[in-house]
């Protein structure tokens, strides 16, 4: 009891210089008398009001003094120390009186405190109270902070509702039990009606979860609200809110259904529903739809892309990723089709052709089917899987390499000039920097087909400091892995074993094998230190041994096998894409680690291309040519080695001196992109043959800068003719300046309407600026922001529109850009949305 009174007393003479103690029934006599106060007088006043009067405004005008009076509080009209007392404080040694003191707060608030006795008899919930308590707190602020210390939350009246929404996901009622046992329901629900909107007869959270679920979704929908624009607001902050995903995805499944949702659903375009995102229903309705809409051609590409953009601020997003992403190329795969001409006069006219344009189409192919894998979502994507599957197949793989067979047909010699031929790589292109006295890395990709090698390029070219460039080789033939390698290492004579083997001879040493390729990497230009390794045995290495590697050598080749190893067998070839997906990083962080090690000039290359199907290959793609020769060595799905051999209807038949190859062995190749058959071997993902995707062959060149050049794209905020809010909403539009590129990259922000003060008024939007369109206007986003009702504090006040950009990965933002509104509202039009 005295340590109670004393830190009451104590709270009080914070505050005030004359602390004033009634004790109408004497109990307190012995604690009064047993007191000390640093610095603090006692008094005991008894019939000695004038003499106490002198003592503490004449003698002692500055000191504490503590005015002790036994008995009632005398009426004020003979109350001869009325005055003082008025200006000073009384102390009041009941419990609630203890707990106003210890609370700092005036006698006004006594009948709140006895209302609520329960909740203060807790000293955790005392003690936290008091360190968020503020002098100019009301009644009413005092109780919200109560309630969230109720429900352990921090902040307005949103975070309560926050956790009670929890706890209600999680079957549990422990903070609403806890808030009706210190008498705070009745002021919850009371803030429920005034703020939200939310009125029952039996309220309840679960009641209003679903009425705030259902009054949000029919205003998304066009229809009129049940709940305030408040509640709007609040829904959204609370959705967009990542601590608080779980909960809402728990609470929207649970609804969904209450609500009927699927039914409705059903009866609505997708096109209304681009920017709702209450339940994941709206997500697969959205999906299906779009997978019938692409599969029929009825939708544009660029509505299709937009819609998918809008999208990703789906709070279901990032679970139906790459259904968007497998329907966004094949738009986007559709829309090259339409475009696209086949034609070409030459050899060399259609490699140039390919590398320019054409590789795109199998590049959407490859990202559309990648992604349709990685949904495990056959079932829903297979209408549109038959559609780009069989486009692609049908009118551009085999029209396309039947238009380039022409040209094989007719060819005396395997070359396209002015395009360089593969066996030419290391005179050309290593030999470019070591006549610099250059050192360069090499790294040699197994099956890196040139549509991959370019997304390669764009991934290298958005990196700080990193520049880029790519071109195309002229592929050996037959394009298989043993050829290709040793067309990429020095060589005067090369010519495939005269045996079963399909080995290939560099100047009569074989180049099958690592150490092989070494003594052969050794006789390129005289004096050079030249190595090869595997990409394995590069990752291991740590720092120095990575610099000892470069600075030791002028030539490193780096052999890296990853989409040939998958695709090669038949029981993964169909995850050759997913493979392709992965060498794409692996070969950025081999990249990186090279230039860790001060390797400033990289090129990467491949062996060979391939040809994929995704789905099982037909009766009809198989070559249904007779092999005829007098000799056969060597079988594949897309060549033959022999001797004597017979060129048909089906088959090319090539001489090595044809080739420019030396030795005896010949070859056939099927024309277009037919195979042989072949027990035991996958069909799907092939090579050896001389279509377009398996000879042209990628060169990357890259080299690392000393200065950034990388960038974000800049955002301006399109202004409104008068600056001036005057309703519950406005609608900006934020403008791209210039497009996304590899060095321009995109930005992302955070928007809200602010108060001076920095209160956030409206609701807050996540916006991602990544258009690559040349065309201005499509690369604009409009955004409707909603006023919370805070805003009418400061109504006719200059508010901030507010675009902040995140600082890294961290929870932090920084201002990017601002601009400033007059709220000029009349409260009339609160609710016209």
């Amino acid at each position: 009891m005295t340590d109670r009174v004393t830190k009451g007393l104590a709270a009080q003479f914070d505050k005030h210089r004359v602390v004033f103690w009634y004790d109408p029934t004497s109990e307190f006599r012995e604690a009064f008398e047993g007191l000390t106060l640093d610095g603090v007088e006692k008094i005991e006043v008894a019939n000695t009001e004038f003499a106490v009067k002198h003592r503490i405004l004449r003698e002692a005008p500055k000191e504490r003094f503590l005015l002790y009076r036994e008995g009632a509080r005398p009426a004020d009209i003979n109350n001869w120390l009325l005055d003082v007392e008025l200006a000073n404080g009384v102390f009041k040694a009941d419990q609630v009186a203890i707990w106003l003191g210890d609370l700092g707060l005036p006698l006004k608030f006594e009948d709140l405190v006895r209302e609520h006795e329960e909740f203060f008899r807790s000293g955790r919930r005392l003690e936290k109270l008091k360190t968020v308590i503020r002098g100019d707190d009301t009644k009413s602020t005092l109780r919200l902070r109560m309630l969230s210390i109720c429900v352990g939350s921090e902040g307005g009246f949103d975070t309560v509702v926050e956790a009670l929404l929890a706890e209600t996901a999680e079957g549990r009622d422990d903070s609403l039990r806890l808030i009706g046992r210190v008498g705070l329901d009745g002021f919850l629900w009371d803030q429920m009606a005034r703020v939200l909107g939310y009125r029952a007869q039996k309220p309840s959270v679960g009641d209003f979860a679903i009425t705030l679920f259902k009054s949000c979704y029919r205003s998304a929908v066009g229809g009129d609200p049940i709940l305030t624009s408040d509640a709007l607001v609040f829904f959204r902050r609370w959705k967009n809110n990542r601590n608080a995903a779980e909960v809402f995805a728990k609470l929207s499944a649970s609804y969904a259904h209450v609500l009927s949702v699927a039914e409705d659903l059903a009866k609505r375009d997708f096109r209304t529903l681009i920017e709702v995102d209450h339940f994941e229903e709206v997500d697969r309705a959205i999906i299906r739809a779009l997978v019938h809409e692409v599969s029929a051609r009825t939708v544009a590409q660029a509505d299709v892309l937009n819609w998918i953009r809008q999208r990703r601020q789906s709070h279901w997003y990032d679970a139906y990723r790459d259904l968007y992403e497998a329907i966004g190329f094949a738009a986007e795969f559709q829309q090259a089709m339409s475009q696209v001409t086949l034609g070409m006069t030459s050899l060399a006219e259609g490699v140039q052709r390919y590398a320019k344009s054409w590789f795109r189409i199998d590049q959407l192919y490859r990202k559309f089917v990648w992604h349709m894998q990685k949904s495990g979502q056959a079932t829903l994507m297979r209408e549109l899987f038959e559609q780009v599957e069989n486009h692609y197949v049908n009118s551009y793989l085999l029209r396309l390499n039947e238009a380039w067979q022409v040209h094989v047909d007719t060819a005396d010699t395997w070359s396209a000039a002015p395009i360089q031929a593969q066996r030419a790589f290391y005179r050309e292109h290593v030999g470019e920097f070591r006549r610099r006295d250059q050192k360069i890395c090499v790294i040699i990709s197994d099956a890196l087909r040139y549509e991959i090698a370019e997304e390669l390029l764009g991934r290298i070219r958005s990196l700080d400091r990193y520049e880029a460039g790519i071109e195309p080789m002229f592929g050996s033939l037959p394009s298989y892995t043993q050829l290709g390698m040793a067309s990429l290492l020095p060589n005067g004579d090369l010519q495939i074993a005269d045996n079963d083997t399909a080995t290939v001879l560099v100047n009569g040493q074989s180049s099958q094998g690592l150490e092989n390729r070494k003594k052969i990497l050794a006789t390129g230009r005289t004096g050079d230190r030249t190595t090869a390794l595997k990409a394995e045995e590069l990752m291991g290495m740590d720092k120095d041994q990575a610099r000892a590697l470069v600075r030791d050598h002028d030539v490193v080749y780096v052999y890296h096998n990853l989409i040939d190893a998958t695709g090669d067998k038949q029981v993964s070839e169909d995850r050759v894409f997913e493979a392709a997906e992965d060498a794409i990083e692996e070969i950025v962080r081999l990249v990186k680690k090279l230039n860790g090690a001060n390797a400033a000039n990289i090129i990467v290359t491949a062996d060979h291309g391939f040809i994929y199907q995704h789905r099982p290959i037909e009766e009809s793609d198989f070559s249904s040519a007779t092999v005829d020769g007098d000799i056969i060595l060597f079988r594949d799905r897309r060549f033959i080695l022999g001797h004597g051999l017979k060129g048909n209807h089906g088959l090319r038949r090539f001489t090595p001196i044809q080739v420019d190859l030396q030795g005896s062995v010949e070859m056939l190749i099927p024309k277009s992109i037919n195979r042989l058959r072949r027990q035991g071997s996958g069909s799907r993902f092939v090579h050896g043959g001389a279509t377009l995707q398996e000879i042209v062959v990628p060169v990357v060149k890259i080299n690392k800068k000393r200065q950034s050049d990388t960038s974000a794209v800049e955002v301006e905020i399109i202004g409104s003719s008068n600056q001036m809010i005057t309703s519950s909403q406005i609608s900006v539009r934020f403008y791209q300046a210039t497009a996304v590129t590899e060095k321009t990259q995109p930005r992302q922000l955070r928007a809200g309407i602010y108060a001076q003060s920095g209160e956030l008024i409206s609701d807050s939007h996540e916006l991602v600026f990544d258009f690559r369109s040349d065309n201005p206007r499509e690369r604009e986003i409009p955004v409707r922001f909603l006023l919370s009702r805070q805003a009418d504090a400061f109504n006719d006040q200059d508010v901030i529109l507010k675009l902040d950009e995140r600082h890294a990965e961290t929870s932090h933002f920084r201002e990017y850009r601002t601009a400033r509104y007059r709220l000029k509202r009349s409260f009339s039009n609160d609710f016209d949305f």
